[in-house]
């Protein structure tokens, strides 16, 4: 059941949020008639995103986003978000809206990123997460941090610009260490949140402070969170998470002791587990483990060494 370090591989099995769907085609951003006609051509496809859900629809067993051609998509001045191009040459756009669009046929239904990223194409996945994080950025950030004023889209929603002071200002992402800490016998930190359901654990997690390595960060969230002493620090890989703006650098360490001192505010309790000890907790419902899309339950399951078994 022992997973290696140095056998980490998750690329036959990608991270649900990390996928590559489409070529983002940058250089068009700024293309004003490239882009009015990528949107008028026929075979462009485009969904709306409003408060991170989209709407999806089963087909044939399968869970799909709800794309339209532009010549049926709602009506919007400026929240409109070119995405990129598919293999097939087609165009994809999202369209911000403060509401999902209804359907006549009652089959689509709205779904956010937690509950449908896994279920979806990689394609599909990839424009779900860009579109999300796109508009998390974009309702948050609609003022000059330099001077006040109201900024103004550009760049097929991917730079706000201030009007008044010349200033442009681009999507936010900020960096998160996310780490599998084992100690001499291989065992497992994981760590639980107060407001979090009754026998969750997860891998510890933290931001990056300003100044600072992913190693550095590693370490110190490390000690801050459980009082722990990390040593080796190995990149396995990452993940956005858009909720609202993250990226998640998942990383395992080596504790260089077994001691733990949980911080009592981000972390409520912290222990140690043997693969046996968490494979009797899930199976027992005693321990709940991180959801399927998450880093963390990726990490866990590369050193648990495969899938986690079901619970009881």
């Amino acid at each position: 059941m022992e997973a290696a370090l140095s056998e980490i591989d998750l690329s036959t099995q990608p991270l649900a949020l990390a996928q590559a769907g489409v070529d983002r085609a940058a250089h068009h951003r700024l293309d004003e008639a490239w882009l009015a006609a990528a949107w008028s051509h026929p075979t462009t496809r485009v969904f709306v995103v409003s408060g991170g859900q989209v709407l999806v629809e089963e087909k044939d067993g399968r869970t799909e986003l709800v794309m339209v051609p532009a010549f049926d998509a709602p009506e919007t001045e400026t929240h409109r978000y070119f995405l990129g191009i598919g293999e097939d040459g087609i165009r994809y756009f999202a369209l911000q809206k403060d509401a999902l669009p209804g359907r006549m046929d009652d089959v689509a239904r709205a779904a956010g990123l937690r509950e449908v990223a896994g279920l979806l194409s990689p394609l599909e996945a990839g424009l779900m997460v860009h579109a999300v994080a796109l508009e998390n950025w974009q309702r948050a950030h609609r003022f000059c941090s330099r001077c006040g004023e109201r900024t103004v889209i550009a760049a097929a929603g991917h730079i706000r610009r201030c009007q008044a002071c010349g200033a442009e200002h681009y999507p936010r992402t900020d960096p998160a260490v996310i780490m599998l800490v084992t100690d001499d016998q291989d065992r497992a930190l994981l760590g639980r949140q107060a407001h979090w359901p009754e026998g969750r654990f997860s891998t510890l997690a933290g931001f990056v402070e300003p100044g600072e390595s992913l190693e550095q960060a590693v370490v110190r969230e490390t000690a801050e969170e459980a009082g722990v002493a990390v040593g080796d620090v190995t990149y396995v890989a990452s993940q956005p998470w858009p909720f609202p703006s993250s990226l998640m650098l998942g990383f395992m360490a080596r504790a260089t002791s077994p001691d733990i001192q949980v911080d009592g505010e981000e972390i409520h309790e912290a222990r140690w587990f043997s693969r046996e000890d968490l494979r009797k907790g899930i199976e027992s419902g005693e321990i709940l483990p991180p959801g399927g899309i998450s880093i963390a339950a990726r990490l866990m399951e590369l050193w648990y060494g495969g899938p986690f078994p079901a619970a009881g």
